[in-house]
């Protein structure tokens, strides 16, 4: 059986052909490119057995490659810059998980994911390299679909699992609270190795006051219980880490289309970020803001086994500015009132 996934935007776009080989022991990828003088390379998907499927997809035109607007081009990542990081992003294909890889993408981060459809990547982020990206296949509910060998090299994990709050068409297939928030953070740090130098976990505003209204009605159906349950776990396991609870989330998710511009698109956009700690923010945070916190965290020493709470508004914001976003966790940190981002 073959699948046949086309890759947008661009009207020049190239077909990869997935290939389902099952055995008794065994479920491989195989995978070809038709030839072309494009300027896409062809790589080979790995092969590897049911509980540690690895997909790669392959490399993508530079013109393709996310990155931010023209106003922030002085502060944008440069995305040949070489990293010693290898980051697993755990739900890379939801609304911030995709733009948290985009990000690191745009900035030559090696990046693997780990996604229970590796189809998804392909129509997301484009054709990759295989030093710049990675697909395992796995899913955080079951222990049994968490290969170790997954973590394998990896420095940094960003984990931006999630569901919806109240029963909906993503609960289909026990994808509930209880499994996502609770089990599968839970089986994901009993299988991360120690040598992990920072886990970075998104999580909601509220969770400390579930039992409180107005909170207590978006707990309804226990979805800030259980993820200050995964938070604490996190907070117990003795992984270093820095957890980003984040307001109501706006700005997407985006198509693949969407994708290739929206670093671009949302510039502008509820960009002014305010930091808090205490669970005390109130409000919502593009989910661009959220992707691009994670990914500064990783960088910022004092941030690791911290709480933060993040907002935004419309305005312009710290951008990919390091710096800013340094004073802006220093100043969150310090039990200062909440602080909004400036580039003045």
């Amino acid at each position: 059986m073959s699948l046949s996934l086309g890759l947008l935007p661009h009207s020049n776009s190239i077909h990869l052909k997935l290939k389902f080989c099952v055995n008794r022991r065994h479920h491989k990828f195989l995978a070809s490119t038709p030839k072309s003088k494009s300027k896409f390379s062809s790589s080979s998907l790995l092969l590897s057995p049911l509980t540690r499927q690895r997909h790669v997809a392959p490399a993508v035109a530079e013109d393709q490659a996310p990155y931010t607007s023209s106003d922030d081009k002085a502060q944008a990542p440069n995305p040949t810059n070489t990293s010693s990081k290898l980051v697993l992003v755990i739900g890379g294909s939801g609304g911030v998980g995709q733009l948290v890889v985009a990000s690191l993408l745009s900035r030559g981060i090696q990046s693997r994911l780990l996604l229970r459809d590796p189809s998804k990547a392909l129509s997301l982020f484009g054709q990759q390299n295989e030093d710049t990206l990675e697909v395992w296949k796995g899913d955080t509910r079951n222990p049994n679909d968490i290969d170790p060998a997954m973590f394998e090299g990896v420095t940094h994990v960003i984990c931006c699992t999630g569901t919806t709050a109240f029963p909906s068409r993503r609960w289909d297939g026990d994808n509930t609270p209880e499994k996502v928030d609770w089990e599968g953070i839970r089986n994901l740090v009993n299988m991360m190795p120690r040598s992990v130098k920072r886990l970075i976990l998104v999580s909601s505003v509220g969770v400390t006051k579930y039992n409180e209204l107005p909170w207590s009605i978006m707990n309804l159906f226990g979805v800030l219980k259980y993820k200050k349950m995964g938070e604490d776990f996190v907070c117990n396991s003795g992984i270093p880490y820095t957890i980003i609870r984040a307001g109501r989330l706006t700005d997407g998710p985006y198509t693949s289309y969407d994708l290739n511009t929206l670093l671009k698109a949302t510039a502008g956009e509820r960009r002014a970020v305010i930091l808090d700690q205490g669970d005390n923010l109130v409000g919502e945070v593009s989910r661009l803001v959220v992707a691009e916190a994670c990914i500064q965290a990783m960088d910022i020493e004092f941030t690791e086994g911290q709480i933060y709470e993040i907002n935004s508004v419309k305005g312009e914001g710290p951008g990919c500015d390091p710096v800013k976003w340094r004073d802006l966790f220093k100043s969150a940190q310090a039990n200062k009132p909440s602080c909004t981002s400036s580039l003045l």
